[in-house]
């Protein structure tokens, strides 16, 4: 009498562990030229409305002539302002992340547009010289002459670009940007010891600085 056959098992395969996919790298090579367009950006818009924009001469009431000058930032404070918003949005970068994170470079590109376009608009301004002829005389109609303007306004507006470049770059690649890290986040409930936990368990929990028998 022949042996039966012994029945067959089905073994199924266990599915594998997903494993979390890494951002991608390109991604994350982008962060670093991101926060350098913005301090470099900032500090050239910052250093360039410190310097004088256009000089002129303006005839004494006594005769003679008198210089004037003009800072950018006397021309308009617009560059400045963004500037520093574009610095402190570089740093909002790390605390918010998804589409908190693309709104931040779409402000900061704003930013560094805003900022470029005041400083074309204050290459040729003659406004501020005659502004401030009119101070230096004490005297309202006073216009001022033989106008010439530097070359620091295209720096401020070099580094607005730049600023605008960082903001692009963070609402192309932001969300691939690693944030601050899970001990920045809002500290979370645990739940208590249970019963079948193993001695190692517990002391975890002691070591988080949490009471095992608290129920």
């Amino acid at each position: 009498m022949s042996a039966l056959p012994a029945p067959r098992t089905e073994t199924r395969d266990e599915p594998a562990e997903a494993v979390p996919a890494a951002p991608p790298r390109a991604g994350r090579r982008t962060l670093a030229p991101m926060l350098l367009l913005t301090v470099l950006g900032a500090v050239l818009v910052l250093t360039a409305v410190g310097r004088v924009w256009a000089t002129g001469t303006v005839a004494g009431v006594t005769g003679g002539t008198l210089d004037v000058s003009v800072t950018g930032s006397t021309v308009s404070g617009l560059p400045t302002g963004l500037a520093l918003a574009a610095l402190a949005a570089a740093v909002a970068v790390f605390a918010v992340r998804g589409a908190g994170r693309v709104a931040v470079g779409a402000l900061t590109a704003l930013a560094g547009l805003g900022a470029a376009g005041a400083a074309a608009a204050g290459a040729g301004d003659t406004a501020a010289l005659h502004t401030e002829a009119a101070r230096k005389l004490a005297l309202t109609g006073a216009q001022a002459e033989q106008v010439g303007h530097s070359l620091w306004p295209w720096v401020a507006l070099a580094g607005g670009l730049m600023i605008a470049s960082a903001g692009l770059l963070t609402v192309r690649f932001g969300r691939d940007w690693p944030g601050m890290g899970s001990r920045y986040d809002a500290p979370t409930r645990r739940k208590p010891a249970q019963a079948g936990d193993t001695p190692a368990d517990l002391w975890k929990a002691l070591d988080r600085g949490e009471d095992p028998t608290s129920g």
